[in-house]
């Protein structure tokens, strides 16, 4: 049986100027790796003609492609839109659920969406107050929930989270504390310990850190762009080097 090796990134911001140029960073890429995720911020301002952009860079590509959008993607309440030119272009775009994918002779499980913020543990929001903060809150927990469920129910050999949004704060180190609440929450990491997977991949924070890991063990990646340095980064799911 064959490894599992997963290509990630997210961050990669294509704007209409940059047709043609992503896809050149991704020739070969069937050779390092069995599937290709993307960890959201896809365009820079969530354009039409921006997502138009992305889906053409990735069609056609010789392994599967999995994404989730990010909150560059929402900017211009076009997200369907986007996700529909994604997925029209053989992308599975998650939103809050789960798919399997065939990666060669293993069945891969993802599971994941855009993600929340909220905060982490001892200094986070909570479901107290004012109904905006209420609904930021439960907004988060709903998506934690979603997750949770659908880990539970998806049947694969492996699971990966997929996610925009943070759900450690260790990968967020480099960013202002200030702004570690607006880059993810400590809801997402508790679905996922519960429901078990074996890798959470995130981006959103461009000067993050790439290791981390859940109180419960889970390995976390950042995949931000601008924290790899590189096009993608590959991490094997069946080998300790591969983290």
């Amino acid at each position: 049986m064959t490894d599992l090796r997963i290509a990630a990134v997210g961050d990669i911001h294509l704007g209409e100027d940059d047709r043609g140029q992503y896809r050149k960073r991704l020739v070969g890429i069937e050779e390092r790796a069995d599937v290709l995720m993307l960890a959201g911020d896809l365009t820079r301002h969530g354009t039409l003609e921006e997502g138009r952009v992305v889906a053409d860079e990735l069609r056609g590509l010789p392994i599967p492609v999995v994404a989730v959008l990010g909150n560059h993607d929402y900017h211009s309440d076009l997200q369907y839109e986007i996700a529909g030119e994604l997925r029209d272009a053989g992308v599975v775009v998650l939103d809050d659920d789960g798919a399997v994918v065939q990666c060669g002779d293993r069945k891969l499980g993802v599971v994941g969406g855009k993600g929340f913020g909220g905060g982490f543990a001892g200094k986070c929001a909570s479901e107290f107050g004012e109904r905006e903060i209420k609904n930021f809150v439960a907004h988060t927990r709903y998506i934690a929930e979603s997750w949770k469920v659908a880990l539970k129910e998806i049947v694969a050999e492996k699971r990966v989270v997929l996610s925009h949004y943070s759900p450690i704060k260790e990968t967020l180190e480099g960013e202002p504390h200030e702004i570690y609440p607006f880059l993810g929450s400590y809801l997402l990491a508790e679905a996922v310990d519960t429901a078990g997977a074996d890798l959470i991949l995130h981006g959103h924070a461009h000067k993050g850190t790439e290791k981390g890991m859940t109180s419960g063990g889970i390995r976390v990646r950042n995949v931000a762009l601008p924290v790899l340095g590189r096009a993608y980064a590959v991490y094997c799911l069946d080998c300790e080097t591969g983290f």
